[in-house]
């Protein structure tokens, strides 16, 4: 089997064995391939004595499947080896590119109780437990005393959490009030409480967009960069998701070009750069970034 064939399969597994469940066309977007090439892929999965399990129009791995605990056990670290790994990771120069990208593989691999026991500390390890248990055993859970960043409001939040981002920084609800998703900072976040009421909002379960910038929001705005050596360095240690999009255009020059939710997060790096980085064909960027300094013209 060639390589690039062996990542699709590898990135569709991870994604059919994820906490949030995915149908043929969401799957197919997320890994930028047809359909028929899913399909073909799910074959391949059952040829190779996997059990695939349909829930409405949602496909999963069964997790009991012949060959997925022999795969799960390669990819495990014990507790002792996780905190080893963490520690060794950690001490590496935050300068360091390398760093970010062996955290994220590491955290990828990682089983959840472990990570939450090494990687998150303090008072909010429990309630990572909790949330843990809320998505694997798809249960609602209420986040007492969450702390709003929109007018510091602090109030219950009854949800379905179902997906954690990276490192554990926020969880995907599903908020029962609003019925819609939205991300939940873990570190605002009082106490989590579990109900016996399990998910009844299942499919309606979607992670949704996050830029490159950490950004997330329900619609996507594509915006071009042109970044000099500074910009371009500066770019890939903050934000190492966008070395995807990035493109050499010259010597010491580079092209970004990807799609953000919203010109908050792109808009605060640019400023910090305005002398080594030019907008290019993002009218939308430049009167945000426009708006953003004459709004703070006695900060500057």
């Amino acid at each position: 089997m060639d390589q690039p064939k062996l990542e699709r399969l590898l990135r569709l597994m991870k994604l059919l064995t994820a906490n949030t469940t995915y149908n043929i066309d969401q799957l197919a977007e997320r890994l930028q391939m047809s359909r028929r090439t899913v399909y073909r892929y799910i074959d391949t999965f059952r040829d190779a004595g996997f059990v695939i399990k349909k829930s409405g129009d949602c496909i999963r791995l069964d997790k009991e499947s012949p060959h997925f605990r022999d795969i799960s056990q390669l990819v495990h670290f014990t507790e002792e080896e996780a905190v080893i790994l963490k520690s060794a990771i950690e001490n590496i120069d935050d300068t360091n590119l390398l760093k970010q990208n062996l955290k994220r593989k590491l955290y990828s691999v990682y089983d959840n109780k472990t990570l939450a026991d090494t990687v998150v500390r303090g008072k909010n390890a429990p309630n990572i437990r909790r949330l843990i248990e809320a998505i694997e055993e798809r249960r609602q859970a209420t986040l007492r005393g969450y702390q709003s960043a929109h007018g510091g409001e602090v109030r219950d939040r009854r949800v379905e959490p179902f997906a954690f981002t990276t490192n554990y920084v926020q969880v995907w609800c599903y908020d029962l009030e609003s019925h819609s998703n939205k991300l939940f900072k873990t570190s605002r976040i009082g106490s989590v409480e579990l109900s016996d009421t399990g998910w009844e909002h299942e499919t309606g379960h979607d992670e949704g967009f996050i830029d490159a910038f950490r950004m997330h929001g329900g619609t996507r705005r594509r915006i071009r960069l042109e970044l000099g050596m500074l910009a371009y360095n500066l770019l890939c240690e903050e934000y190492p998701l966008a070395e995807r999009d990035l493109k050499p255009l010259s010597r010491g020059r580079w092209t970004l070009d990807t799609e953000v939710a919203g010109m908050a997060g792109v808009g605060r790096f640019v400023v910090g750069l305005l002398d080594d980085i030019r907008i290019v064909d993002s009218p939308e960027l430049t009167e945000y970034i426009r708006e953003y300094l004459a709004a703070n013209a006695s900060h500057i």
